[in-house]
């Protein structure tokens, strides 16, 4: 086809809008920039949530923000997804997966043991072929491949923001999880 690289562009980001929203219909809850390199899926609602504000716009969000963008994230480089629908059920296995794909992150980091165990059971096959236990379990702070993403289970990080000593514990977590670059 003889599409300029501009109209290929625009043709790859039709796409992408089209299946985001299509998602989003489904009761997939989204935020940040949906083009990002690390999602940050999140199990448990938090006071932002539970007061009807946008995912991720809490102090947990803020606080996540900046530990990315300390590494080396542009601001605007990550993108949000809730384990929770839009209805305020699970999400749901099937939604969960297609969603994931389509945002297609480099990383994917669970904010909390809610957002962990549904990446457990979404993964479950792809987890249960990982040599190490550790990593096949989505244990808390260790970095697994999965499906040709890093993934981690941060444990509690909104919880972890009232304790010094926890947010210390998941900045190193987090500071596993550097931006990785471009394969071009």
């Amino acid at each position: 086809m003889g599409w300029s690289s501009a109209e290929r562009r625009e043709r790859y980001l039709a796409k992408a809008t089209a299946e985001i929203e299509g998602l989003a219909r489904r009761g997939a809850v989204m935020a940040g920039n949906a083009l990002s390199q690390i999602l940050l899926v999140k199990g448990e609602l938090g006071p932002a949530e539970r007061d009807g504000r946008q995912l991720l716009s809490g102090a947990d969000g803020t606080a996540l923000c900046a530990a990315l963008q300390a590494l080396g994230y542009a601001p605007e480089d990550w993108v949000g997804l809730a384990a929770w629908g839009a209805d305020g059920e699970p999400l749901g296995t099937e939604l969960l997966r297609e969603t994931v794909c389509a945002l297609d992150p480099a990383t994917v980091v669970a904010c909390d043991d809610v957002a962990a165990n549904a990446l457990r059971e979404t993964f479950s096959e792809e987890l249960s072929l990982l040599e190490r236990f550790d990593e096949a379990m989505l244990a808390e702070g260790v970095v697994a491949q999965v499906a040709g993403m890093r993934m981690m289970a941060l444990g509690g990080f909104e919880a972890a923001l009232a304790d010094d000593r926890e947010k210390q514990v998941m900045w190193s977590r987090l500071k596993r999880l550097p931006p990785l670059g471009e394969p071009y």
